[in-house]
């Protein structure tokens, strides 16, 4: 074998290896996420039962939809805190 392959195939396979490594762990972690959700609305529930309230569901459906719409836009949200503290 002569050097240059010595060298450069194990790069590309580890480069290839990664590669699909990569997109493999976020195929199983969204599905992960897909059928055991981080929150939902029972465990809101429990929390603010914890802290004392009797939530109403309009209040647990409004938690949900600002969880909801921080997960779809993180980078909007975390720019608009930003903008806040400044």
């Amino acid at each position: 074998m002569e050097l240059w392959m010595v060298i450069v195939f194990p790069i590309l396979i580890l480069l290839v290896g990664l590669i699909v490594g990569f997109f493999l762990a976020r195929l199983f972690f969204k599905r992960y996420l897909e059928k055991n959700p981080p929150v939902n609305e029972q465990m809101i529930r429990v929390m603010t039962q914890q802290m004392g309230r009797t939530p109403s569901e309009r209040q647990v459906r409004q938690v949900m939809a600002s969880m909801n719409q921080a997960k779809e836009e993180p980078v909007k949200a975390t720019k608009q805190r930003k903008k806040k503290s400044k």
